[in-house]
């Protein structure tokens, strides 16, 4: 009786697995479809869609993009955790992904990590700190000491509560000591405008949206949060070169599929992602907005989310940020 269940258990696993194993061995035959779970425009819309773009051209599929926003991300990353996983739905996530874990811990339809398959990180986009014209400082080190000297009246905005930028803001004051205010906007740009406007003080946000602001002298940049200079911004010093603290604060762009997605298919695409991010023309596109290639394996991938779910629940924790 026990061989006989064992033996059925078998035949119903097989019957699982093997459609599965038909998939990949014939995959794609049909048009993919990838949702970018925010409106098109930004960072992470560019970077996907420059790289699928490569990878098309490289194999000749078919990729369809789809921008699904809503809820901080939390809606397009649950269309595709209850998405067949047959390979071909697939899903662009960024940092707010691994803030979102904590900051709706109990209340999200989908487990941030168990409902997906790491495809590939495509790469990281550290985050630059911007201030105002009118403040009178020239670094970092002078900035701390100037909002230690006027407590409460420093504000720092973000595009929104749990944000990459309001995170590494946070660690920023958590570290420094620094004494400032957050203020969240619904997106970069009002906030750009008050920083521009000088009734902000600081806004810490993508290289690519704050960098041309800087160049026409709108605004003035302050450092990087990286542990080195990008190439893209050679002139402008490390967090730790401008007398801060060696805090390290990105956004990224990552590939995940549904978690039950064939291996096979999952490998295969990590690889032609990584083809397309290493040519030379994606790495010089890449350079120009201030993002660092990625490329790596999907073991790699989901250890980076794994340190980065870490990182900032410590942070969300210690400075008791709440979802909006």
């Amino acid at each position: 009786m026990h061989a006989f269940s064992f033996f059925k258990r078998c035949v119903l696993t097989l019957g699982l697995v093997l459609p599965l194993l038909g998939l990949a061995q014939n995959w794609p035959n049909k048009p993919i479809k990838w949702i970018i779970p925010y409106p098109p425009g930004g960072i992470t819309d560019s970077a996907t869609r420059m790289v699928l773009q490569k990878v098309q051209e490289q194999t000749g599929w078919t990729i369809v993009v789809e921008n699904k926003p809503g809820a901080n991300s939390i809606l397009g990353a649950d269309f595709v955790a209850r998405s067949a996983p047959d390979g071909y739905t697939f899903l662009t996530v960024i940092g707010a992904h691994a803030a979102n874990a904590t900051l709706y811990a109990g209340r999200l339809p989908y487990d941030v990590v168990k409902s997906f398959a790491p495809v590939s990180l495509v790469g990281v986009a550290p985050l630059l700190m911007t201030v105002n014209n009118n403040l009178s400082v020239k670094d970092a080190k002078e900035l701390i000491a100037y909002t230690k000297a006027n407590p409460g009246k420093v504000s720092f905005g973000s595009s929104g509560v749990g944000a990459a930028a309001h995170l590494t803001q946070e660690l920023f004051k958590q570290v420094s000591g620094a004494d400032m205010v957050h203020v969240p906007y619904k997106g970069t740009a009002p906030a750009l405008n008050d920083l521009m406007g000088g009734s902000l003080q600081i806004l810490t946000d993508t290289p690519s949206a704050l960098m041309p602001h800087v160049r026409s002298g709108k605004i003035k940049a302050m450092a990087v949060f990286s542990a080195k200079r990008l190439p893209g911004l050679a002139d402008v010093p490390t967090i730790t070169e401008a007398g801060g603290p060696a805090i390290e604060g990105s956004t990224w762009v990552l590939f995940l599929a549904p978690s039950a997605t064939p291996r096979d298919i999952v490998n295969r695409l990590s690889a032609e992602t990584a083809k397309a991010i290493n040519t030379p023309e994606m790495k010089a596109r890449f350079e120009s907005l201030g993002i660092e290639p990625g490329g790596i394996t999907p073991e790699q991938s989901a250890k980076f989310l794994d340190d980065e779910i870490a990182k900032w629940a410590k942070v969300i924790a210690a400075a008791g940020v709440k979802a909006e």
